[in-house]
């Protein structure tokens, strides 16, 4: 077993697949300086979590049963400022990091990532600092100094963005209530807002909104 220093940088994982948290957990047990003192399966465990005070940085999945890493993201924000989170996600990165890192997060890391770019953001967010990674830099880049419209996704919660994106990937209202845990009721109301704020009629005009902007694949 490796011997961790007492100085070790104590780590949070807050996701809904054990398998994943296992990995994870592998993963920051192969180095030193790195050590996990807390996992948590939903946003309410996570933010519980978060309020003991343990742990110098939280890894969020984007998606947890109860709720959304966005929402959890920016409550621990409010309650605990100075925690760093980093988010992870299995969708791409320019899905949602800009809006993660809007939100507050130190930084976005797909769930792709190799091992080692894990370490380095875990090392740089315990420092202070944000972790970007080449690609989400240079999509940052591409839009720092155009005179454009704010998109039209940019004004949508993140109930509302999450329910855009599955819809747009194929998924029915049952299929994304399921997912989610929330009711059919629901997931409609939060289909009639995405339409209406995007001034959209149906599924087809919203799905091809998606796919133009590179919202899914």
């Amino acid at each position: 077993m490796t011997k961790k220093n007492s100085a070790a940088i104590k780590v949070a994982i807050a996701d809904d697949h054990a398998i994943v948290r296992e990995g994870l957990k592998q993963i920051c047990s192969s180095t030193k300086d790195v050590v996990v003192v807390g996992s948590a399966e939903n946003g309410l465990e996570t933010i519980k979590l978060c309020r003991l005070g343990n742990c110098d940085v939280l890894l969020l999945d984007i998606v947890l049963p109860d709720r959304t890493g966005i929402e959890v993201l920016k409550q621990i924000k409010k309650e605990m400022p100075k925690l760093p989170v980093l988010i992870l996600s299995i969708h791409r990165e320019d899905q949602y990091a800009i809006r993660a890192l809007k939100a507050g997060a130190a930084g976005f890391l797909s769930k792709q990532a190799a091992p080692a770019d894990l370490i380095n953001a875990i090392r740089q967010a315990a420092a202070g600092r944000k972790y970007i990674s080449p690609s989400l830099a240079q999509e940052l880049a591409n839009q720092i100094g155009f005179d454009h419209e704010t998109p039209l996704h940019e004004a949508l919660s993140d109930r509302e963005y999450q329910t855009m994106v599955m819809i747009a990937s194929g998924k029915t209202v049952s299929d994304i209530a399921t997912e989610l845990l929330l009711s059919v009721k629901t997931i409609s109301m939060y289909r009639s807002r995405v339409l209406a704020k995007m001034k959209l009629r149906h599924n087809a005009e919203l799905t091809h909104y998606a796919l133009k902007n590179n919202l899914v694949e």
